[in-house]
């Protein structure tokens, strides 16, 4: 019996778990590939326009709240390890109408992400071989989302092989960024760190502002979380793979920003972003090495094609979890025959996400990805609120600390961002209480 709120499963078979194949070198990579991914290619420049210099600052914040919601997911995997993540533990901590926000927001921010990124890996593969974005971009991007989406299909184990190459491009074209950069740092660049115009009242809440946007980037090891139920000894695996995963990528992340910044300075890195959304290729052809912006391009590529296929693992996996509950139709909540994948889950995602590819322009903004995201967080660290002293792994006020930062930045953001994305909420709570009881009321007669 499901307590705190939740509401009791129906009194039938239970349905059947996906096999436990992943360990833990396997959930890190599943971790490093949805964080090194768009997000640090893009959302630093776009951080940069907003926050000025003081955007490695922001990344520090972004890091130091991310850090905290890491500990909270891990502990609430630790204890409830199925597929779902917030969307199981706002069921079994919080309320059901919690619980479905959390599902809700999830699917809304990550499926339009998820296109983005199809997009984003298109447009970069046609620049590299100099051919018409206007004519090529949807095809590409829609085969490189069926691709995805059938290599998802074969599995999780193909799919671990998978993103073990593309991380390993990635990180490679990171760290070579930072190599050749670090000679081309000049101290001038990173002052002021604040602006300096005494008129300039804005300076705290452009830093919060970035903040918010650099949390988006950091926000990938919640993929762990969703993917619990195919992890070994979660209890263990699950909250070892979140903390390793999130000191790599700060420590990165904080290494690029530095370099970024020190090298060709904040009024370059948010013009290469609004231009071309490559900031970090345009930085590294200023270091003088032929070499290095094709295989940085390169890098971005993979980091977005390791970006789309986590995003159809997990966003899959939250799906199966609303269909397990019938907050989306039964049929979803289906397995195939070797109990690895939902596949009925996977097709579905799939076709959420080339659907938003057909627009050709999908103009999901960081900061309307940054409210969502918090929000599914903000959820989260009041689930691990809920824990119990045996539960607990870590101090309480980890949780607490998580909740307010998630609160605090989500209302950083634009004022109309964060009012559509309430509006969002609101439509998916009629769906819940009364667009699905009549549906199904409907077929019972």
């Amino acid at each position: 019996m499901i307590t705190q709120g939740s509401v009791s499963m129906p009194e039938s078979k239970a349905p059947p778990s996906l096999k436990r194949e992943l360990d833990l070198r396997g959930a890190i990579l599943v971790g490093l590939g949805s964080m090194v991914g768009t997000g640090v290619f893009v959302s630093i420049g776009i951080a940069a326009g907003v926050a000025g210099t003081s955007v490695i600052l922001a990344v520090a914040i972004a890091a130091l709240l991310a850090a905290c919601n890491g500990l909270s997911s891990a502990q609430l995997a630790a204890n409830h390890s199925v597929s779902g993540g917030t969307y199981e533990y706002g069921y079994r901590y919080l309320t059901p109408w919690l619980g479905f926000t959390a599902g809700w927001m999830f699917l809304l921010a990550k499926t339009a992400s998820a296109a983005t990124a199809a997009l984003g890996f298109a447009g970069y593969l046609l620049n590299a071989l100099r051919l018409d974005a206007t004519q090529w971009l949807v095809p590409l991007a829609l085969v490189t989302v069926v691709i995805l989406t059938l290599i998802v299909l074969g599995g999780i184990r193909r799919s671990n092989l998978t993103n073990l190459i593309i991380v390993s491009i990635t990180l490679l074209s990171l760290m070579i960024f930072i190599i050749t950069g670090l000679p081309h740092v000049t101290p001038g660049n990173f002052t002021p760190f604040f602006p300096t115009d005494t008129s300039d009242k804005r300076a705290i809440a452009s830093l919060l502002h970035g903040s918010a946007l650099m949390f988006v980037a950091y926000t990938g090891y919640g993929r762990i979380a969703t993917l619990g139920e195919e992890v070994h000894q979660p209890r263990r695996t699950i909250p070892i793979a979140i903390i390793l995963t999130m000191i790599i990528t700060m420590i990165l992340y904080m290494a690029i920003a530095a370099v970024g910044v020190g090298s060709v300075g904040v009024d370059t890195l948010s013009a290469a972003t609004q231009s071309n959304a490559a900031p970090l290729e345009v930085a590294s052809r200023q270091f003088g090495i032929p070499i290095v912006p094709p295989f940085l391009a390169l890098g971005a590529m993979t980091a977005m094609v390791g970006v789309l296929l986590n995003l159809i693992l997990g966003l899959s996996r939250v799906l199966l979890a609303m269909g397990r509950r019938r907050d989306m139709p039964r049929i979803v909540a289906r397995l195939n025959a070797a109990g690895t994948t939902p596949y009925i889950s996977v097709i579905c995602i799939g076709v959420a996400i080339a659907a938003l590819v057909l627009i050709g322009n999908v103009k999901t903004t960081w900061s309307f990805s940054a409210f969502t995201v918090l929000v599914y967080y903000a959820l989260t660290n009041l689930s691990a609120l809920r824990l119990s002293a045996q539960e607990r792994l870590y101090p309480k006020w980890i949780a607490g600390v998580g909740l307010a930062g998630c609160l605090i930045l989500a209302f950083w953001v634009e004022q109309q961002i964060w009012l559509v994305g309430l509006g969002l909420i609101v439509a998916g709570l009629t769906w819940k209480t009364i667009v699905l009881p009549l549906a199904l009321g409907s077929r019972n007669h």
